[in-house]
């Protein structure tokens, strides 16, 4: 849906594109652009070694070509060579001081200055947690966007700025470690990608036995013993020793006569039945089809509208949203100066306001945030305790008032636009409760403002399921719903996700609004859903 319009707080969520350890480096470039100044850093070190060991060796190389000449001179006559007393002389100088000094120097060690500072750096390097959380996050936005593993590995990404190729070790390390988690199927993917890239000739330390191991054992695991076989055949033609392949191939091959034998039988079972009631139970199956629709599960739906598809507007309802300046029916602050507001969606009411978070204000909530980001929890269904969940990627601070002036002036602009009192609102952040509604001392949350701060390059919309909308991240908007009816019931409806960023970052602020505190500013209906 796309309209032209004119021309804490606070939560905030630092969202990684593409899960845990003791810095949670994969889950917030904030941390990850720390990374990046320490690599520079460590590559300095290591090209200042390099020079040092570059000019040890090119003072050595002199050494040796200087001896070379002077011994091949001296060994066409080697005693009329030491008939000459200064070459004598010469020769137990070298002997006994300058090949001293030639062993000083080789074994002089320039590599102490890059060996502590990499020390130093390694206590601050992820762990293989970490690489297991990447890839496990750049899997999840392979499935949620629908993008096969040869755009990942070419970089062609969408709205990708800094294109970057995957290597064949890139992809053998990925699938390897989808293998690690039994997910078989993202290990198919990436063998598979490995594998192409080898037969295209790419140069690797990883060789095609390796991965056609991994390959063909994670296509078993999925049932397709046909093409097991097959791959374990091409692997013993490269290594007909392979102890492993030779192993399998016998059992592939037992399993596969089995296989071929039970579907002989059921075939046959089958057409026993009777033509007649394949028909009818054909016929009846296509009746049940066109009388009962199946609901889209609500998984294949969020990833549906990530991808911008499945969106439920028809054109009729479309009309019906529209941009106006808007001054909160005469607020005397917006009275001269309305703000821009666009209708987003029509049930659930959904609004954006546009340019209403300035750019400053936006770099000075971060700087107030960003010392403070911590991992996004929720709480352990069987002990309550609140942790860390691997697919809950965001990070998360909360900023009061008292804190900086310019928060309590958004605050305050919060109110202004939506007449609701901010007093009752939350400064502390509870994400995936069991239930959107629960008592918090504070009443319900009546509402939610949610700031966008940044623009993100691909992905990473607020999407709800129930009703088939999506709300893509504008830098300096913000968007406002009513999580509960008039009458204090929940809308249900307001349920809501953020889709995983593809290339970028997200950041975003929320205000919470609670129901006490509101009883004027939004007087309680007598209809339920009203």
């Amino acid at each position: 849906m796309e309209r032209q319009c004119w021309g804490y707080l606070l939560v905030l969520s630092y969202l990684f594109q593409t899960l845990s350890a003791h810095s949670d480096f994969y889950t917030s470039i904030g941390h990850m652009t720390d990374l990046l100044y320490t690599e520079k850093d460590l590559v300095t070190s290591l090209k200042n070694y390099i020079t040092a060991e570059e000019n040890k060796l090119k003072q050595v190389k002199q050494w040796a070509e200087k001896l070379d000449v002077l011994s091949a001179i001296a060994m066409q006559d080697p005693e009329g060579f030491l008939g000459n007393p200064v070459n004598a002389f010469k020769l137990m100088k070298r002997l006994n001081t300058e090949w001293g000094d030639l062993e000083s120097l080789v074994l002089k060690d320039t590599k102490e200055g890059f060996i502590s500072n990499l020390t130093l750096q390694r206590q601050h390097f992820p762990t293989d947690e970490d690489q297991t959380g990447a890839a496990k996050a750049l899997l999840r936005l392979q499935d949620t966007y629908r993008l096969d593993t040869n755009t990942i590995s070419t970089g062609d990404l969408p709205g990708v700025t800094h294109k970057s190729p995957m290597t064949v070790e890139d992809c053998f390390e990925l699938g390897k470690i989808a293998y690690s988690e039994v997910d078989y199927y993202h290990t198919e993917l990436w063998m598979e990608q490995a594998l192409k890239q080898l037969d295209e000739g790419e140069e690797s330390t990883v060789d095609k036995v390796t991965v056609l191991d991994y390959l063909s054992y994670a296509i078993y695991q999925q049932g397709d013993l046909g093409r097991a076989l097959e791959l374990t055949k091409r692997l013993l033609m490269l290594d007909p020793e392979h102890q492993r392949a030779n192993g399998n191939l016998k059992y592939f091959e037992f399993q596969l006569i089995n296989q071929r034998k039970a579907q002989a039988q059921e075939a046959q079972k089958a057409q026993e039945e009777g033509k007649e009631r394949r028909k009818r139970l054909t016929s009846d199956a296509s009746k049940k089809k066109k009388r009962f629709r199946e609901p889209v599960p609500e998984r294949k739906m969020y990833e549906m509208l990530c991808r911008g598809e499945g969106i439920k507007l028809t054109p009729r309802r479309q009309r019906r949203l529209f941009c106006r300046y808007f001054d909160n029916h005469g607020h005397p602050k917006y009275l001269l100066s309305p703000v821009k507001q666009e209708d987003e969606w029509d049930r659930p009411y959904i609004v954006r306001y546009h340019d209403i978070i300035s750019h400053g204000e936006i770099e000075k909530v971060k700087e107030l945030a960003k010392p403070r980001l911590r991992r996004a929890t929720i709480s352990n269904p069987i002990t309550g305790v609140l942790e860390t969940a691997p697919y809950r990627i965001s990070k998360s601070a909360w900023l009061t008032a008292y804190e900086h002036p310019m928060i309590d002036q958004i605050n305050q602009r919060i109110e202004d636009l939506t007449g609701l009192e901010m007093d009752t609102a939350e400064e502390l952040q509870v994400k995936y409760e069991p239930d959107a509604f629960k008592e918090l001392g504070t009443g319900n949350r009546i509402a939610t403002w949610l700031f966008y701060m940044s623009d993100v390059a691909a992905g990473g919309a607020t999407v709800f399921p129930d009703v088939g909308a999506a709300v893509w991240p504008k830098k300096g908007t913000a968007v406002f719903w009513y999580n509960l009816f008039p009458s204090g019931e929940g809308d249900y409806s307001t349920r809501h996700a953020a889709c995983p960023v593809l290339v970028g970052n997200k950041w975003v602020s929320n205000k919470w609004i609670h129901e006490r505190g509101q009883e004027f500013r939004r007087p309680c209906g007598l209809n339920e859903t009203a």
